[in-house]
């Protein structure tokens, strides 16, 4: 009985506005490679990264972290991804100014 629940919450989920059959999914998906990179980025030193790049990490983060929740669907997802890459941002600007 549990597997026909499960296999109703993930057919909801596969079928859902923003699930795996549309770009609202795919798109956050790959966004992580911009979070991986940043996290590559904290084993350099701060000298050699760009204040310019990471800035501008910063402000799109936070502008499509807002973009997440005011579209319909509303796309947690891209709002999570968006917030990392506001975090790692931040965290790399931080460390230019140091």
């Amino acid at each position: 009985m549990s597997f026909l629940a499960t296999q109703s919450v993930f057919n909801r989920f596969l079928n859902s506005p923003a699930g795996p059959k549309t770009i609202h999914f795919w798109a956050p998906t790959f966004k992580w490679g911009i979070v991986i990179a940043g996290l590559g980025d904290l084993k350099k030193p701060a000298d050699q990264l760009s204040i310019s790049q990471n800035l501008s990490l910063c402000v799109t983060g936070l502008i499509w972290t807002r973009y997440g929740f005011v579209i319909t669907p509303v796309n947690r997802l891209v709002s999570l991804v968006n917030f990392s890459v506001f975090l790692i941002g931040t965290t790399q600007v931080c460390r230019i100014l140091k």
